[in-house]
């Protein structure tokens, strides 16, 4: 049998590979994923440069596509970016990888403001920055065009609403980059919103003590955002939802909103219209109901009095008796 042998000692001639990838991405990535990550890794610090997206494919035996695929994986993921870049006027265009990894980062370590960017994002998060991490920082700093003072807000924002993950403070980073926020006025304007609106629908749930979860966040920026509701609309339909099942339900409450915005209804004037018009359509149903229930009790009593229309007689029952014995 072969013997394994294993180490976790630095050796030269080794490629790192840190334990977040291992825990957090290795098992979710397609294998040939993962293949491309660690061959990229095992050459970015070699002498012959990043390699080409062609080279990787023949090294890997993977076609060009494979290769791109993969690279697009990571780059989602946050943990590499790259550019394919054509080389004119060759026939065929060569593709170059360049990696943020850990050059990026070690470009923006020579920087002082930088420097402290990770330095306050470690004491906000209590914990030494990993390469993930200290990769979203400068993908947040140099893509997004954050300044220092935004990072640090956002970071501040994220952990004081209990979110230290990196991958939700990048939605929180992506969501204002959309938003074209660009300073920290900007970004304590739209979080005051967000979190007043956030808290109003809970309170009228009647839930305290607890930020709305990400479910939950969900419907509420739906129906603030695509169905354009202002706050007393909704309060209103979760008042309606609890008078209907007596429990906190954003199910519930979102059929009454969806409906309402199906249907062009915007205000309150608007609400008490369609209840008037659904109440008066309720009552024709039950006259109908009632209408309906009347002809058929009319016609049963018309069948049973076909079997009562015969003539009554009387019979002399003596009589009869005394004919039967005479025969």
């Amino acid at each position: 049998m072969t013997k394994l042998t294993l180490t976790n000692h630095v050796q030269t001639n080794t490629t790192v590979l840190e334990n977040e990838f291992i825990d957090e991405h290795m098992a979710k990535a397609n294998g040939e994923y993962v293949k491309v990550y660690l061959f990229l890794l095992r050459h970015l610090k070699g002498p012959g440069g990043i390699p080409t997206i062609s080279q990787i494919a023949d090294a890997l035996d993977d076609t060009e596509k494979d290769v791109i695929r993969a690279l697009n994986y990571w780059k989602n993921q946050g943990l590499l970016d790259y550019e394919i870049r054509t080389e004119a006027p060759a026939a065929v265009p060569s593709a170059e990888i360049c990696a943020s990894d850990v050059s990026d980062i070690e470009q923006f370590r020579s920087r002082k403001e930088f420097r402290e960017i990770l330095h306050v994002t470690e004491q906000y998060l209590q914990k030494t920055l990993s390469h993930t991490e200290m990769d979203a920082i400068t993908y947040f700093y140099e893509s997004l065009g954050m300044s220092a003072d935004l990072i640090e807000y956002l970071i501040e924002y994220c952990v004081e609403n209990n979110h230290k993950s990196i991958h939700y403070i990048k939605k929180v980073a992506l969501s204002w980059y959309e938003q074209n926020i660009t300073t920290v006025a900007q970004a304590k304007c739209n979080t005051v919103f967000y979190n007043k609106n956030y808290y109003t629908v809970l309170n009228a749930y009647g839930i305290k003590g607890r930020a709305p979860a990400a479910s939950e966040i969900s419907f509420i920026r739906r129906w603030y955002e695509e169905y354009g509701f202002p706050a007393a609309m909704i309060v209103e339909a979760v008042n309606r939802t609890m008078d209907a099942i007596h429990q906190p339900s954003f199910d519930y409450t979102e059929s009454i909103l969806k409906r309402w915005f199906e249907k062009g209804i915007r205000g309150p004037e608007d609400i008490a219209a369609a209840d008037s018009e659904y109440f008066k359509a309720k009552e024709q149903k039950a006259a109908s109901r009632e209408n309906a229930k009347a002809q058929k009790d009319a016609a049963g009593r018309k069948t049973a009095n076909k079997f009562n229309n015969f003539e009554s007689r009387s019979y002399d029952m003596d009589d009869l008796e005394r004919r039967l014995l005479q025969q």
